[in-house]
């Protein structure tokens, strides 16, 4: 799937169904000309329920529709027929999608499973027909309920991908390239900030015919918890992570440092992000020889970088040390 059909954002507008009208009809055939009431109860307006699917990833099919309206209910009829239910409207979710009203921004809805389904929005109760109204003194009611109106909701889709690892690090850190190597994802590439503005899925395969789910996070910035570059549009997609791969170049200024403010900005956006298990991978090591890495070894060590969290130094161009990485992965998802 290229960048720009992935859709992680949208809002949306539903409306059920009407409730249909009840029938005021009056009983009449040959021989019997008062024959009382018999009008029959309006259907019940169309449901919107939302459905669970797993062979979605985005939300792109919102993209063009975004306005959902379910039939109303059909009007009862003689001999206390009931009109028929108006049509469901199914609308189908990939699996990691949380609901929100728009408007307060609380969270109805997380869907979570394939094939769960939750009616958001019921469509109106029919009206009863004018045969419920009949009394000893009132015999031929001439008047019926009409069908409640269906309900409106503004809702906002926010989907947070489902991974096993999430990549996490500074824009042009290489996250995308790793992706690249370790997995057949073919995310854009380029030698600039904000090369991903979406986030990328790949699949590792492992041994043995075992594999794991990694997601390449767009690059966080300083100040990305209070909605700096493109802010919560990000992290958001870290929550569902159960373990998070930290890649630091091995260029950069300070690799400590810039280790501290992207696990700053994890705690300021939600605090039980540090709680996931954390692994430490410094890129670019191509760059250095064996001596220097013993020396960063060291200097990382006395520092006591990462805060206990396990560190590794690999390349993803000339392929140094990625075996390692997935071995090590894969023990933390399945310690």
């Amino acid at each position: 799937m290229t960048e720009g059909n992935f859709v992680d954002y949208t809002k949306v507008h539903l409306e059920s169904g009407r409730g249909g009208k009840g029938s005021t009809h009056l009983h009449r055939e040959k021989y019997i000309d008062k024959g009382g009431p018999d009008g029959g109860d309006g259907g019940r307006g169309g449901h919107i329920i939302l459905r669970g699917n797993e062979n979605l990833w985005t939300l792109y099919h919102f993209k063009y529709k975004r306005h959902f309206k379910a039939a109303q209910g059909g009007n009862g009829a003689k001999q206390r027929r009931t009109g028929e239910d108006g049509e469901d409207i199914y609308i189908e979710l990939p699996l990691g999608t949380v609901v929100k009203d728009t408007e307060t921004g609380e969270v109805i809805y997380e869907m979570l499973a394939h094939g769960d389904e939750y009616v958001i929005c019921e469509g109106g109760k029919g009206g009863r027909g004018n045969w419920h109204f009949k009394t000893s003194t009132r015999q031929t009611p001439r008047y019926a309920q009409p069908g409640l109106e269906g309900v409106q909701r503004e809702l906002t889709f926010e989907m947070k991908v489902l991974a096993d690892v999430g990549l996490v690090g500074f824009p042009n850190a290489g996250k995308s390239t790793l992706l690249s190597v370790i997995t057949s994802a073919k995310p854009k590439i380029a030698n600039y900030e904000f090369t991903t503005l979406k986030p990328n899925l790949g699949i590792v395969e492992y041994r043995d015919f075992k594999s794991f789910v990694i997601a390449d996070i767009p690059g966080i910035i300083e100040g990305a918890a209070e909605g700096k570059g493109l802010g919560h549009r990000f992290l958001r997609h870290i929550e569902r992570n159960s373990t998070l791969l930290f890649l630091i170049p091995a260029d950069s200024d300070d690799i400590s440092a810039e280790y501290d403010i992207l696990l700053n900005e994890l705690k300021k956006y939600n605090p039980e992000l540090l709680d996931k298990n954390r692994f430490v991978a410094i890129s670019k090591a191509d760059m250095l020889d064996e001596e220097l890495i013993s020396q960063m070894r060291e200097l990382l060590d006395d520092q006591g970088a990462f805060d206990g969290a396990p560190y590794m130094f690999i390349s993803s161009i000339a392929q140094q040390n990625l075996q390692e990485l997935k071995d090590r992965l894969w023990f933390m998802l399945n310690e």
